[in-house]
């Protein structure tokens, strides 16, 4: 799906701000039907669990209400008219007046409706957008519901973040021609010093399509004719981690000879490839440093923020890292955006996360249930995974900052069922795009004697804490049972591995002269033993510490205050560690 923009025959208009919101009280829900009733603003973008002093807005399960006036711009008469919606977590579904547009699963990829129809152009209307944060044994991530003894009901999940919901990102109207550009991929290589840009443009009836290239002084270096075809740029400057290069595709829609849209993308050419046990970007070997990450703020929750977008980007700048994954779900467009013009490396993975009933909230084991089986993950749950993915590719195609996808984080995959559900998801992505590598991340219960799926995959990526879940305070058994089941993963597949997750919570001001577990001391001499074995491992091509700051957790006695993994606090104020690992990342060699 296109992101809106203006562009000669488009226009915007961000509806970001305090909507009128309301907690829905029941099934049938109905309070979409006239103005709400209601005293409570909610800000947009933000999640509203944390908005407001009442814990049972924040323990809320099920739908809420927002609601604003809009008026159509008066010069967009004859136009079609669209609102968009970049994210609505879990479910969605819009409203204008007393219609219903749109309705949508998924709490993380946009959704839009063409409205044309029941607006009219310099008039008002009202907007309603209900948001339902329910998880179950279908959805993505998955979750339980529960009715409690007074009748009220409960959600539970097996995902070690807070599950925060609503309008977390923003919300547009926009208009474009009848005839328009609705789709755009882009697939790049190199030719020697020559580019290679292969597009592919879908129109809603267009006589033709004019793609042209221009490089950052604004300067031709190329163009074509045609919905499909090849552009190849002479002299080609690549897209190179760290250092960004960025053309601007320009797509025209022609009926009759007249430019009646255009659509304008930016993209950068670069080549990837897995060859042996080496990750390629332009034929160099690549090594990722960096985190595991979460959109994750006080107040806001998971609501997006241009501030902390780019502190985050200076700090890991600052670090010396150079990628992150977009642990666990994906990620704001203007993340990708930003990752993109500044040539930070990404892989980008759906919300599939918690497709383990062992995990018990995803550090004690326990299970008692399959997790693939018809009453739990079943047959639906691989259809609204495999949605998942499609919305994914289709929104993060174009991204030269995306160099892998990942398709699931610590799935049970060493339990019975776990080939089958996975495999065709595995096929499907690579349909989806044949231009990157498709991993998932690992979890420490399914080893490389247990794992049933591994093979599947390009790159491996592992989650471990030795010496913290396993070995806590044991650094010496920690890092010999690291090394060990490393080599085993190395000589069993010959492959590609990524350290996605290793790290110990630390309290910031905690301290000893001994390696105490939740000092700051600790979490500097754990990470320090990790690198001390991806230094003797040949197949580790990157580690991704968990994780970048301190994040908020579901209620209970495991986490106080969340997730302390971070290397940063939740306000962004750097650990002991973080000057540790600017000191290994800002000299590695490898």
């Amino acid at each position: 799906m296109l992101k809106p923009q203006t562009s000669p025959t488009r226009e915007l208009v961000n509806l970001d701000g305090l909507w009128q919101f309301a907690v829905d009280p029941g099934t049938p829900h109905t309070l979409w039907q006239a103005t709400l009733d209601t005293t409570l603003e909610a800000a947009v973008p933000a999640s509203y669990n944390d908005l407001f002093a009442d814990p049972a807005i924040r323990d809320h399960v099920g739908w809420v209400w927002y609601q604003r006036t809009v008026r159509v711009p008066r010069g967009w008469a004859g136009e079609r008219v669209f609102v968009r919606l970049d994210a609505a977590t879990h479910e969605g579904v819009v409203y204008v007046n007393d219609t219903k547009v749109a309705e949508h699963v998924g709490g993380y990829t946009p959704f839009e409706a063409d409205i044309t129809d029941v607006v009219t152009a310099g008039q008002e209307f009202r907007l309603t957008v209900g948001v339902n944060n329910e998880l179950t044994n279908t959805t993505i991530p998955p979750g339980s519901i529960t009715v409690t003894d007074d009748g009220g009901r409960k959600q539970d999940y097996l995902h070690d973040f807070y599950n925060y919901a609503g309008l977390a990102r923003s919300v547009w109207l926009y208009s474009a021609p009848a005839v328009r550009v609705t789709d755009l991929t882009v697939m790049t290589d190199v030719d020697g010093a020559t580019g290679v840009v292969g597009f592919d443009v879908e129109t809603t009836g267009a006589d033709t399509v004019q793609v042209t290239l221009r490089d950052v002084e604004g300067t031709v270096v190329g163009s074509a004719e045609g919905i499909a075809g090849v552009v190849r740029i002479d002299d080609v400057k690549l897209w190179q981690p760290g250092a960004a290069y960025l053309y601007t595709l320009t797509a025209q829609a022609v009926v009759g000879g007249e430019v009646v849209d255009e659509y304008t993308l930016p993209i950068g050419v670069r080549t990837i490839e897995v060859r042996g046990m080496q990750f390629l970007i332009n034929g160099e070997p690549f090594y990722f440093t960096g985190f595991g990450k979460h959109e994750d703020t006080a107040v806001r929750g998971k609501g997006h923020d241009n501030a902390y977008l780019v502190h985050d980007f200076q700090l890991m700048d600052w670090i010396g890292a150079n990628s992150f994954r977009t642990s666990h779900y994906p990620y704001a467009e203007e993340v990708m955006e930003f990752a993109d013009r500044h040539g930070i490396v990404v892989i980008d993975e759906v919300g599939a996360v918690g497709l383990n009933l062992a995990m018990g909230g995803g550090i004690f084991g326990g299970q008692t249930k399959l997790t693939f089986a018809p009453e739990n993950i079943n047959d639906d749950t691989q259809a609204t995974h495999a949605q998942a993915i499609r919305e994914l590719v289709d929104r993060d195609k174009n991204h030269p900052s995306v160099v892998m996808w990942s398709i699931t984080n610590e799935p049970a995959s060493n339990e019975p069922g776990a080939r089958e559900y996975f495999e065709p998801l595995v096929n499907l992505t690579r349909e989806l795009d044949a231009t990157r590598p498709v991993t998932f991340v690992n979890v420490m219960f399914a080893n490389h004697e247990a794992d049933l799926i591994a093979d599947l995959f390009d790159v491996i990526c592992l989650n471990r804490y030795y010496g913290w879940y396993v070995d806590s305070g044991d650094l010496a058994a920690a890092e010999q049972k690291l090394e060990a089941e490393l080599i085993g993963w190395q000589e069993k597949f010959a492959r590609p591995l990524i350290m996605t997750e290793y790290g110990a919570d630390t309290v910031a001001g905690y301290h000893s002269i001994y390696d105490a577990p939740f000092t700051e001391e600790y979490q500097t001499s754990f990470l320090d033993m990790y690198h001390r074995v991806h230094d003797r491992v040949e197949a580790m091509i990157g580690e991704q510490v968990w994780n970048f700051a301190d994040f908020q957790t579901k209620n209970g006695f495991a986490r106080v205050d969340g997730n302390k993994k971070g290397v940063f606090t939740r306000d962004r104020k750097p650990k002991a560690a973080a000057h540790a690992l600017r000191a290994r990342w800002t000299g590695l060699k490898k």
